[in-house]
């Protein structure tokens, strides 16, 4: 997949002719590159469609081509695709966390125990392992020792009910101070040892309440992926997905489609044998990668500094048009805490470096003082949002009690919100001066 995307990305940025054949083009080949790493047909139809939709249907930011504009909308789908721009939450948000790790046999989930106890062993945390697989020979030997060599402590059981033997082992390795502990389960392969495998998965999680059933997947599974997991999920509700052997050959496609199918979010994926070889799954890092992670970084900052610029100069021009009221204000706070200082923003007029009457200090904001500025004008009225003048000390009392904070930062607000009403009449009126120094670009 990697290679086949990359060369597309290539060919799609540095080729010719005319745009709307060249998206037909691309949009093919990614298809095509798609569907021969495993992914869900389904998915790739609809990742393509959308694709193609917004690539003919967008207007680029000036100082962006097209083509670029359109690698980034594939960059945003994918990203999409494969689990959005949010981070796995990968820490635990209470101890003790109990995670259970389920799949078939050979997806890798003893292996995968081993990296998560290291994984969280190296973050500060006393992990404890669990070994439920009473079918597997050596499945208890293995996790034993991969339990020393993560450092984790380790209860397990050769042979009896998988179910006594997590929920006798989570007890006890709580007691021994076990922060997180990993419960390896068993796997199995053949005729009606599939549904055996979902009832026994079912009872232990009954019983032992995990915070997380993570499900294991093996990235060169396939298309099968997708309705396996299903299977599991509609079982015992999966948490999240960690994909195993991505290192190699493995497309892992289908693995990733997976994810889609049940809505958990990939958590992990292993990329190769060694117990340090886990790393989070990042969606965005994933897709670079894909995409060539060098060429889409420089073409992502360029489309950013493309947009913001953009944006700035709207901005600028909204604060120098019209009547200047609370909803004026709030949008400007959003802005400056999208795009940096205000000054940064008011530096897009053209002119205003001229004019000193306008100090730095007067239009630098900090993060707290614009969250307190944002939650002050949202529990304003319309009344007041439309003619801050209203506002006196009982609707200051009122705003500072539902926006929780003080009647002192409502005054702050409100003197701020009138040194920018006396600024921009200012800058409104020097209009002419600017025009003579032939520098309006708000003219237009």
């Amino acid at each position: 997949m990697l290679e086949g995307v990359r060369r597309a990305v290539s060919k799609l940025l540095h080729g010719g002719g005319v745009y709307e054949k060249a998206v037909d083009e691309f949009v093919r080949e990614l298809q095509r590159e798609l569907l021969k790493a495993d992914v869900n047909v389904r998915l790739v139809l609809e990742v393509s469609r959308r694709v193609k939709e917004r690539g003919l249907k967008e207007k680029p930011p000036p100082g962006v081509s097209r083509r670029e504009w359109l690698v980034k909308i594939v960059y945003e789908e994918l990203t999409k695709l494969f689990g959005g721009d949010r981070e796995p939450e990968v820490l635990p948000r209470k101890t003790p966390w109990i995670i259970m790790l389920v799949g078939v046999q050979g997806s890798g989930k003893t292996t995968t125990a081993g990296k998560l106890a290291l994984y969280y062993a190296r973050r500060g945390f006393k992990v404890g392992l669990i070994s439920t697989d009473t079918y597997r020979p050596g499945a208890y030997e293995q996790l034993k020792r991969l339990a020393e060599l993560a450092g984790a402590m380790f209860y397990g059981g050769k042979e009896g009910d998988p179910v006594k033997i997590a929920v006798v082992g989570v007890k006890e390795l709580v007691s021994r101070g076990a922060e997180i502990v990993i419960i390896d389960t068993a796997g199995r392969h053949g005729m009606g040892e599939e549904e055996r495998l979902l009832d026994e998965m079912k009872a232990m999680a009954e019983k032992v309440k995990p915070d997380e059933v993570v499900m294991v997947i093996d990235a060169s599974m396939g298309q099968r992926a997708g309705p396996l997991a299903e299977k599991f999920h509609k079982a015992t509700p999966l948490s999240s997905i960690i994909i195993s052997k991505m290192d190699g050959t493995a497309r892992g496609g289908g693995a990733l489609s997976a994810a889609a199918a049940t809505g958990a979010r990939i958590k992990f994926i292993g990329t190769g044998e060694k117990l340090e070889e886990l790393e989070p799954f990042s969606p965005k890092r994933f897709v670079a990668r894909i995409l060539g992670m060098g060429d889409i970084e420089g073409l992502l900052e360029r489309v950013k500094t493309a947009m913001v610029a953009e944006e700035l100069e709207e901005a600028a021009e909204e604060l120098l048009k019209g009547k200047v009221d609370m909803r004026i204000v709030y949008r400007q706070l959003k802005a400056v805490r999208r795009l940096g200082p205000l000054s940064k923003v008011l530096q897009m007029i053209p002119g205003f470096s001229l004019m000193p009457r306008v100090s730095e200090e007067a239009v630098s904001l900090g993060e707290e003082k614009v969250r307190k500025w944002l939650a002050i004008i949202e529990s304003m009225t319309y009344e007041e949002l439309e003619n801050p003048e209203i506002i006196d000390r009982r609707r200051m009392r009122r705003i500072a009690l539902g926006s929780g904070t003080s009647v002192e930062d409502v005054r702050e607000l409100l003197a701020y919100y009138k040194g920018l009403k006396a600024m921009v009449k200012r800058l409104r009126r020097d209009r002419r001066l600017l025009k003579r120094l032939g520098m309006d670009a708000f003219g237009r």
